[in-house]
């Protein structure tokens, strides 16, 4: 299998990561909605990817933009990975001072974490367990 490029796609803006094969994050990133098909397409350039994007808000049409400019895309359930996205960021970025009192699942990120969601669509597509179309 090759790396993994995965979108979490949204009205404003989209999470994009790319995997290794093992499961290794090589990239996680939000770019705006209007400028995913150009990042998308530096990214499959420089990884030569298998491109996964979830199949929730705005995927059909932003499927279709990918596909015309990259080549196929695979749509994958992505239920439940904005929670994950958080697990993952609160992980990578723990609470400090008071707020690391305080149970995580109450607390809300500082920045948008639709990158890690995309990082959670991945480490499920490679795993075998996401809904593939």
């Amino acid at each position: 299998m090759s790396t993994v490029l995965a979108i979490d796609p949204g009205r404003d803006k989209c999470g994009i990561a790319v995997l290794s094969p093992q499961g290794d994050v090589l990239l996680h990133e939000i770019v705006p909605t209007a400028a995913l098909e150009t990042r998308v397409s530096e990214l499959a350039a420089e990884y030569a990817p298998r491109i996964i994007m979830g199949d929730g808000t705005t995927s059909a049409a932003a499927k279709a933009r990918i596909e015309a400019q990259v080549g196929a895309v695979t749509l994958v359930d992505e239920y439940r990975t904005t929670e994950e996205g958080r697990r993952l960021y609160w992980a990578e970025n723990p609470p400090r001072g008071w707020r690391r009192l305080v149970p995580r699942g109450l607390l809300t990120p500082a920045v948008p974490v639709d990158d890690f969601a995309a990082v959670a669509l991945a480490r499920r597509f490679l795993a075998g367990t996401a809904r593939r179309d």
